[in-house]
């Protein structure tokens, strides 16, 4: 019976369109304060009442993109889902003031796409396979 009351209050405080999305997506439906969002679109929340969430599992992002998986979270919200850090990132003063002009922005692991990065080989072969030659 808490279950049905969790769903019933998740479905009343973010809407069925939304509870639809995260029971396909996540399996779960959760509520919390929206937090921040990142610049591949990926949406942060935290629910800090220990009534509704397990400890622990009180942050959690959203993903823009259906097919997704953990390289798409920057390691600033990184650190601050694994409670590495207290505040999040646009709340950080430290973390504003502190990122070098040098740091490059941050992309996704490409691995196993069409963008990931192939090497080209410049070495000459070492086998060659073998030409038959027919006399005529």
């Amino acid at each position: 019976m808490v279950s049905l009351l969790r769903t019933l209050r998740s479905i009343r405080r973010v809407g069925l369109k939304e509870w639809f999305r995260q029971m396909q997506y996540i399996g779960d439906a959760k509520s919390g304060r929206f937090v921040g969002h990142d610049q591949f679109g990926n949406r942060y929340f935290e629910n800090l009442n220990p009534s509704e969430e397990i400890p622990g599992r009180h942050r959690w992002v959203d993903y823009a993109q259906h097919r997704y998986n953990a390289s798409q979270v920057p390691p600033e919200w990184h650190s601050w889902l694994l409670h590495i850090r207290k505040a999040p990132p646009p709340e950080d003063k430290v973390l504003q003031a502190v990122t070098p002009p040098w740091k490059a922005p941050w992309r996704e692991n490409l691995t196993g796409t069409r963008g990931a990065y192939r090497p080209y080989d410049t070495v000459a072969p070492r086998v060659y396979s073998w030409d038959p030659k027919a006399i005529t």
